[in-house]
């Protein structure tokens, strides 16, 4: 099985953001946005080159179409930030507290999301390649119909996921600390699991395959 590709950021030299509202089609590059509040703004579109995002609050704010670029995003928080069809390369997100972001359509390549808790993450039809999640909660995240290749899970919980119509390539679940799947376990074709996974999955391997497991009395 081939490993991810971690990305290797370095930042150069920031210079601290000192404009007003994030822009529609926005060019921000170089630069340290520090516990900004971007909630509700729009950034549709904007592009982010070698920047550092941190303690920033992205309550619905739109960033539909973005690009994230060779930045680090650390102690970012919100609740509905949309980032559907937006692509992320090159990127870390650390220590995020989200709820509900909107990921829909979205492209990540060489990507980190390593710590924090992120509450109904959408992922429906995205395609991920050389991605790690670790050492996060991810709860009730979606996947469906998502493309997954060499994508690793790393001391990371899932609770409640939904696999529905997703392709997986080279993904590698043995080392997450929790796999907890509500949907689509049909649909494993592509990964790697561990034996004990193997056992706590049986229940419902055996329901998607219509095996009722009944001891004898």
């Amino acid at each position: 099985m081939k490993g991810a590709r971690r990305p290797e950021v370095r930042l150069p030299p920031l210079v601290a953001y000192e404009g007003g509202e994030l822009e529609p089609d926005g060019d921000y590059d170089g630069l340290e946005f520090r516990e900004a509040a971007f909630v509700a703004q729009d950034g549709g579109g904007a592009r982010f080159m070698d920047c550092a995002l941190t303690g920033c609050a992205l309550d619905e704010t739109r960033l539909h179409r973005a690009r994230l670029l060779d930045s680090v995003l650390t102690g970012i928080r919100g609740v509905g930030t949309d980032l559907g069809e937006a692509t992320l390369r090159d990127v870390e997100v650390v220590d995020a507290r989200l709820g509900g972001v909107q990921l829909h359509g979205s492209v990540l390549e060489r990507v980190v999301i390593r710590g924090g808790k992120i509450d109904y993450l959408n992922l429906r039809k995205a395609r991920l390649k050389d991605v790690v999640f670790e050492g996060c909660v991810l709860v009730e995240p979606d996947f469906g119909g998502a493309r997954l290749e060499r994508v690793e899970f790393v001391d990371c919980v899932l609770k409640g996921a939904d696999f529905n119509a997703v392709t997986l390539v080279d993904v590698d679940l043995r080392a997450a600390a929790e796999v907890d799947i509500a949907r689509g376990v049909d649909r494993l074709a592509g990964a790697v699991i561990s034996p004990a996974q193997l056992l706590d999955l049986a229940p419902v391997l055996a329901a998607a395959m219509g095996v009722r497991v009944e001891a004898l009395e």
